[in-house]
Order: C-alpha cells, then structure tokens, then sequence
C-alpha cells in the first residue's frame, strides 16, 4: 500500500518544475544601461563644471633693448600736448556766410577754400569799378585823338607862318590850344589808372568773400553754418560769429609741462625725455627738451618746459593728458649698454621664492618662467636671461593662474 501510494506521487505533474526561470539577462541589460548613464551625465558635469575656465588677463610684448633705453628717470612730470599752430579762421569783412565746406577731423591743405560770403555788395561795387574804368578808357582815346589832330594842325600853321601866309596871333592860338588837350589828356591817363586802381581794390573786395586755409593742417572746429553773419570784429554780439572754424598743425604738437620750482634745476636743454600718453599707457615716446620758459608762475611755483614729440603719429591729438619722465643723458665713457629685453614691471611675480614670468603660447596656455632681472627702467624692468623679445606675458597675473593654465586675453 505505502509502494503504491509512492508511485503515484511519482506520477503527479511538478507545475513549479515548469514554470520558466527568472530572467537574469534582461536585469543585467538594464543595470548596463544605467551605468553607462551615469558615465555619461559624470561627463557632462565635467566638462561643464569640472573642467579648468580661461582666466581673463592683460598681456604685453617683450621688447628688446634699445640703445639709450637704460637711463633712469630724474624727474616725473605731467603735461599736455598742445600745437604751436593753431587758428581759429575768420573773414576779412563782415558778411553772411553762403557756404562752408569744412567738417571736423577733415584735412585742409594752404590756400584751401573753407568757405564762402554772399558777395553781393561786392560784386555790385566791383561792376561799378569797371564802369568807371570803361568810361575813363573812352575819354581818354578821345582826348588822344584830339592831341593828334591838334599836333598835325600845329606843324601846318608852322610851316605857313614861315612862309607869312597866317598870321602869328593864329598859329599862337593853335599851339595853345594842342597844350590844353594835351594837359587834358594827361588828366585823362591819371584818371585812368585811378580807376584801374579801384577796379583792382573792388576784385580785393569780392576775393574777401572766399575764406581760406592760411597753412596745411586738420579741422578741430566748426564754427559757423550757412546764413549766419560772421565778423572778424564780432559786429551785432551774441548773433555773430567771429569765425569759421579752427584748423591745427599736426605737425607743431609737442609737450607743454610745469615743473615745480624746487625741482626746475634737474631740467636742461636738450634732454632726453620719455613720454606716455594717458590714453596709450603702454606707449613710451621718445621726445627731447626744447627748452625751459625763462619764467616762473608765482601763484602755483612751476616753471613751463617745453618738450619736443620726436614721433608723429594720428593717435596725438591736441590737449591729451601725458606723464614725462626726464632721463639722464648716457655718458660716452660709460660701459656698453645693457643688454636683454625689458618688460613691464607688473609682469614679474613671486613664486617658491623665485621671480618668475608667465609666458603665453600659440595655444593661450602660459608657461610659468623663471627669469634673470637687472635694472629698473622706468616703469619696466630690465631681464638678462628667460624672455626672448617678442614673446607675450602676462601683466598683473592672478594668484590663482598656474603653469599651463589656459588664459583669454581681457576685453578693452
């Protein structure tokens, strides 16, 4: 009985052996997937948040060493640039203006007309000079044909008062007459020549309508427009303009410079100066001493120098803000000039006790480099070894800048 209860249990169905296994690959899939998600988003993260940001920085270029360029600084000054000349143009006569053909910033050369008066009345003056000189030629072609006649008339009396067939009393009388027409005529060849005179002075009257450039140089002002009444003498006040605009010399520009009294003894005559304009901080110009105003201003104790630009450039305007700096002269017997590359003071930092340079590549990357200093030149420094001329640096670096860091030049 217990054989047959066992076989039977042997031929029950083992529904739970049927049932399918589990499925593990497609769990595994899943977690695969999500792995590589994570990846993914890690490098986003990464490249968003996590990865080095270009630090903003000013660079400069290294310079090279010229001859002269080590005298050191004997006195600091600031200035102006100012032209030696300069005008204001202005007519002759006082008029209103019919045209101006100036603008600011445009170039006038000598002679150039800058603008034009109503010639009007000069013109009506002019016509009348010229009538009056036509009217003088006409009588005097009639008196010289009169003087003709009354010569010819003359000689005949003469020759027939020779041979006693007039009397004396006629030919006195035609002699007398030729005199008076020859008086008359040379009345007539003065009046002339005064009217040709007038006609000349009535031409001055209509040229002084067109105002002209007096010297080559770039217009700074527009004074006057079309309509206006203009006058040397500023005729009529605040309704008159005194002028048609103001032009410069460009080429005149130099430095004009007080220097305290205590000080004025450090200055001589052709001096070696270096200036910086305050707008081009980075541009040093050589310039020279022209000379010192043999006077004093007593209300702020200075002394005007006078320095000489030895640059033209289209970047100095009149009445800019520049700092001088007077430079000893080089004495022949000194030694050979320095030698290396100058950069700017600011450019050079400490770092593990060494005075290092950060230097940029093509790849905005810098280079962190030890380097060899000298002497002070001005407001940069002299380098004997580490920098090449030409080479770009970084000026003012930040303390969190290191050695391959990669830097974006900073936006005026």
């Amino acid at each position: 009985m217990n054989a047959s209860a066992e076989l039977l249990k042997e031929l029950r169905i083992d529904r739970k052996a049927g049932a399918p296994p589990p499925s593990t690959p497609r769990r595994g899939l899943w977690i695969a997937l999500a792995v590589v998600a994570l990846v993914l988003l890690a490098g986003i993260g990464w490249f968003m948040f996590g990865r080095q940001r270009p630090i903003e920085v000013s660079t400069a270029t290294v310079v090279a060493i010229q001859q002269g360029t080590a005298s050191s600084s004997v006195l600091d000054a600031s200035g102006y640039v100012v032209a030696r000349r300069m005008a204001t143009v202005s007519a002759k006569i006082t008029g209103k203006v019919r045209e101006v053909m100036i603008e600011e910033g445009m170039r006038v050369e000598e002679g150039q007309v800058m603008a034009t008066l109503d010639p009007i009345d000069a013109n009506a003056q002019r016509s009348l000079s010229a009538s009056q000189l036509e009217a003088a030629r006409s009588q005097l072609s009639g008196l010289q044909a009169q003087v003709a006649q009354a010569d010819a008339e003359a000689g005949r009396l003469q020759a027939l008062v020779g041979q006693q067939l007039v009397s004396r009393s006629q030919f006195d009388q035609a002699i007398a007459q030729r005199d008076s027409l020859r008086a008359q005529l040379r009345t007539a060849q003065r009046n002339t020549r005064v009217a040709d005179d007038a006609l000349a002075i009535a031409d001055l009257g209509v040229d002084n309508n067109i105002v002209r450039a007096p010297f080559s140089g770039v217009v700074t002002a527009k004074a006057a427009q079309p309509g206006e009444i203009v006058s040397p003498l500023s005729a009529g006040g605040g309704f008159t303009r005194t002028g048609i605009g103001t032009i410069v010399d460009m080429e005149s520009l130099e430095i004009e410079v007080e220097v305290g009294e205590a000080f004025i003894g450090r200055v001589q005559p052709k001096m070696p100066v270096e200036a910086t304009l305050n707008a081009y901080p980075e541009w040093k110009i050589p310039a020279e001493v022209i000379a010192i105003v043999p006077t004093a201003d007593r209300g702020k104790a200075t002394v005007k120098v006078r320095v000489a630009l030895k640059v033209k450039d289209p970047r100095i305007v009149p009445e800019m803000g520049v700092r001088v700096s007077f430079l000893e002269a080089a004495a022949p017997a000194r030694a050979a000039a320095p030698t290396g590359v100058r950069v700017p003071s600011t450019a050079l930092v400490q770092r593990d006790q060494a005075t290092v340079a950060f230097v940029v590549d093509q790849d905005q990357r810098v280079q962190q480099r030890p380097v060899s200093t000298g002497i002070a030149l001005n407001n940069d420094r002299q380098i004997t070894g580490g920098l090449r001329a030409g080479e770009v640096v970084v000026v003012n670096p930040p303390p969190e800048l290191r050695d391959g860091g990669k830097v974006v030049e900073k936006q005026p």
